[in-house]
């Protein structure tokens, strides 16, 4: 129990911590274990553009399957034929025609024969194996040993018969000698399948996998050396055995949540010290922190499709969507952070945090200013000049002048400066999905066009002329004491739409008529004239206004009194003691420089229409006498608002007002 109260006491800053854990494991888990370079990054590239690369651990180059099978294959081709020496069948041939020559009457036929054989068999006969190329070496084992011959040594049969007919060609019985010698005729070595088959085995079982081997700091690659697709296998399979090695490693995890925790601890403290408004909105810091988390989630994955897909990322899109919703130190900060995160799926990381940083604050000057959507093109082009001229002046420091003269390598300097123009639909998403506001909504909301401001103008268009006044008076005042000038105005614009409601008893728009007030009792047109804050309200969210302009109607009369009525009140009512709630209006008061100058700009306004002499002595002491009122009413306690401030505010107001008024100052004769 006392842990769920702790929990829901401390809320926000038990989110902000599940926020940092959250984040910081995901990025441990995101952040690659290894420094490979992905096959289809590595297939695109022409040339090593990295610093030289050495082997940092033993490492066998193996073969590719392809260049194993063509081995084997080749292997196989080599192999040699073994043949056995067989002269059995021939002894029998020979004895047979031996006894042949005595018994026969046609001895000198037989004796020709004989002779054609023993010719014959004195070179061998070899026995035709089909499908084996029989040009290579052969052996033949004759009692145990294996002689190296050639197969062109030996007569085949059909070589045989082709020398008995070249022989006996002159013969007159050739056909019938001839068909003798073929009855004599046989094989004296005999193909062995099986040592053959064997000495094949043998030899494809010895075929080596590893191509080469490299020892620690072998030079594997130069920096612009020409990549061969042998030089790229070779890096690939290094790149491969470097990931498995380092998968297993456990510093290698500790080391990227270590960094992880320190990145988004520095954020996260930068916010708490330096930007105290920004780290007590949740929302605010989960946007920042979505930012880096998605950043690094799609350099992720694009990182796997190679080296240009990456840098065609819109890296400098980040410094203009913070920018965009909060300051420039902000968006340069998460920027760093960012890069920082990202760098580690880049193959070269110097060359990545280099060019980012010097694009990312061109970037930043380019989007100080956001109001129109020109001023995207403007800053598309900034990144593009930026980026042009870091890429060129890296790789000329670095002597790599043969890098700028690939073309391709322009083609992620283009895409990634055209992407920033992907700024408008994400501010307007993170709008939807945040309730920001940006100075684009903002021009758009003081568009006088506006149908809310048109129905206000025509209305009641006394109380449109004073938001116009008091837009001009805070405008001025906010932009020289430091604030969100375009809010202010916006939130001017709208602070007072509340009186579209019971309109005829706003001072402002009784034009010639009777004032209403006279007929009814002073708390009856307090409470009327208090309502319109609450009114106001209701028509803002009903016409979808953003909550920091609602802002401004809640807290331009803070928790001050109405207190004409209130005055009336209790000159009617004297001795009685009296309950000024009633006559108080709900708040909250201002919290910010903005909603407290707007205040102040509201109540001179609109005191200074009542004045009955405008000159110089009377708005000193008009301005003087309201904002003094504020202060002693505590209802800028909560404002990050300075007295010095406050001075500067009273000075503008007092010389706009006698602008307004054409008051001249008179000087001493």
């Amino acid at each position: 129990m006392n842990l769920w109260n702790l929990i829901r006491d401390k809320h926000a800053l038990v989110f902000k911590l599940g926020l940092y854990l959250f984040s910081t494991l995901l990025l441990t888990w995101l952040l690659p274990s290894d420094k490979r370079i992905s096959e289809k990054t590595l297939y695109t590239l022409n040339f090593w553009p990295y610093e030289d690369l050495h082997a940092e651990f033993v490492f066998d180059f193996k073969k590719s399957s392809v260049e194993i099978e063509n081995e084997k294959q080749k292997l196989l081709k080599e192999s040699p034929l073994y043949f056995r020496l067989s002269n059995d069948e021939r002894n029998d041939n020979l004895k047979r025609l031996d006894e042949q020559i005595k018994s026969s009457a046609s001895s000198k036929k037989y004796n020709l024969i004989r002779q054609i054989m023993d010719s014959v068999y004195a070179r061998g006969v070899i026995e035709r194996v089909e499908g084996a190329d029989t040009s290579s070496v052969i052996f033949v084992i004759n009692n145990g040993i294996a002689e190296q011959n050639s197969r062109f040594d030996f007569f085949t049969i059909q070589e045989a018969i082709r020398y008995f007919n070249q022989k006996l060609s002159n013969e007159a019985d050739k056909d019938e000698l001839i068909q003798e010698c073929i009855k004599h005729l046989a094989l004296t070595v005999r193909f062995d399948k099986v040592l053959t088959e064997k000495s094949k085995t043998d030899a494809v079982s010895g075929i080596s996998h590893i191509k080469s081997t490299f020892l620690p700091g072998d030079l594997l690659v130069k920096q612009m050396e020409s990549l061969s697709s042998e030089k790229k296998a070779l890096l690939l399979s290094y790149l491969q055995a470097s990931k498995q090695i380092t998968h297993s490693n456990f510093y290698n995890f500790s080391g990227r949540f270590i960094i992880s925790a320190m990145l988004f601890g520095i954020l996260m403290l930068y916010l708490a010290f330096f930007r105290r408004n920004i780290f007590g909105q949740n929302k605010q810091i989960s946007f920042i922190y979505l930012v880096v988390i998605l950043s690094a989630v799609v350099s992720s994955i694009v990182s796997t499709y190679g080296t240009l897909f990456f840098w065609s990322l819109p890296f400098a899109l980040i410094p203009v969507l913070i920018r965009i919703f909060f300051d420039s130190r902000t968006a340069l900060f998460t920027f760093l952070i960012t890069i920082l995160f990202s760098s580690f799926f880049a193959n070269d990381k110097f060359q990545f945090v280099f060019i980012q940083l010097i694009v990312g604050m061109g970037t930043v000057f380019s989007v100080v200013q956001m109001r129109r959507r020109k001023e995207l093109l403007t800053s598309a082009l900034v990144v593009f000049v930026f980026y042009l001229f870091a890429f060129i002046a890296f790789h000329l420091v670095n002597g790599n002048e043969k890098v700028l003269l690939q073309k391709t390598l322009y083609l992620p300097i283009i895409i990634s400066s055209l992407l920033i123009l992907l700024a408008y639909p994400f501010v307007f998403l993170a709008e939807k999905v945040f309730g920001f506001v940006s100075d684009f909504t903002l021009m758009e909301l003081c568009d006088l066009n506006t149908p809310l401001l048109r129905e206000l103008s025509l209305k009641v268009p006394g109380t449109f002329q004073h938001s116009l006044q008091v837009a001009n008076l805070a405008e001025e005042a906010i932009f020289h004491i430091g604030g969100n000038a375009l809010l202010v105005r916006a939130g001017a614009m709208y602070h007072d739409i509340g009186k579209m409601e019971n309109s005829r008893y706003f001072t402002e728009n009784q034009v010639g008529e009777i004032n209403p007030h006279t007929e009814i009792l002073p708390e009856e047109s307090a409470k009327i004239i208090i309502s319109h804050v609450i009114k106001g309200v209701e028509i803002a969210k009903k016409n979808n206004l953003p909550e920091s302009v609602i802002d401004f109607i809640r807290t331009h009369h803070g928790t001050t009194t109405a207190g004409f009525f209130l005055n009336n009140f209790k000159k009617e009512h004297k001795g009685e003691l009296v309950n000024e709630d009633d006559f108080r209006y709900p708040g909250p008061i201002p919290f910010s420089k903005e909603t407290a100058v707007l205040m102040m700009a509201d109540g001179v306004e609109a005191a200074s229409r009542s004045l009955k002499k405008y000159d110089a002595l009377a708005i000193n002491e008009l301005v003087d006498r309201i904002i003094d009122y504020k202060i002693s009413e505590n209802q800028f306690i909560n404002a990050e608002i300075t007295f010095k401030d406050i001075n500067l505010v009273k000075k503008i107001f007092k010389k706009r007002l006698m602008n307004m008024y054409h008051v001249r100052i008179e000087y001493p004769r």
